[in-house]
């Protein structure tokens, strides 16, 4: 991605890479929750939601760049980048556990990130190329409706399923989750 003066090729290029991870948000966060036990039931309906909520938000990405001149069959046929590959496969792996309540911490930093970050990076976007709301869809929504997820993950952070261990979990799948995260964002085009 160009390091200078912002262009709209590097704004498709941004959002053909974070489809890929988009796409697959849903399908690991319903996997995690059929890797989920009865006796904690009511954290797999919240995983279950949760990917509900999430599993049309690529629809938003291909939206936008087709708004910004790229065609949809680009944006759907394009490879994960090498980072979008280490992240899918982590999460698919943690997802695949018994009872993978770690992800708790990867779902922070993802809705974390959305919630502090995407409106800051859209509305930069918006101004740096003159662009109308629409064509930024993706990154203004999640900066207004992320801090719905994380209210819902602080909510479960309090329960009676979640022990010191647990915890500690969260905590290290977290800080691999954004190391990850960066890494995607790291490889842009490299595929």
């Amino acid at each position: 991605m160009n390091r200078g003066k912002l262009r709209v090729e590097d704004y498709r290029l941004l959002l053909m890479n974070l489809r890929q991870q988009v796409v697959e948000g849903a399908r690991w966060i319903t996997r995690a929750a059929s890797n989920m036990t009865a006796e904690i039931f009511p954290l797999r309906s919240m995983f279950i939601g949760h990917a509900q909520e999430e599993h049309r938000d690529f629809q938003m990405l291909e939206r936008d760049f087709v708004a910004v001149g790229g065609d949809v069959e680009e944006i759907r046929k394009a490879e994960k980048n090498i980072g979008s590959e280490a992240f899918s496969a982590w999460m698919f792996h943690r997802a695949s556990q018994p009872n993978p309540l770690d992800l708790l911490g990867a779902m922070f930093i993802i809705e974390g990130l959305g919630q502090r970050m995407a409106r800051k990076w859209g509305e930069s976007i918006r101004v740096q190329l003159n662009l109308p709301a629409e064509q930024i869809s993706f990154l203004l929504y999640h900066g207004a409706n992320d801090e719905n997820h994380l209210a819902k993950l602080e909510e479960v952070i309090g329960s009676e399923y979640l022990t010191r261990e647990i915890g500690d979990q969260i905590v290290k799948t977290a800080k691999v989750t954004a190391r990850l995260y960066a890494l995607q964002l790291e490889e842009l085009g490299n595929y």
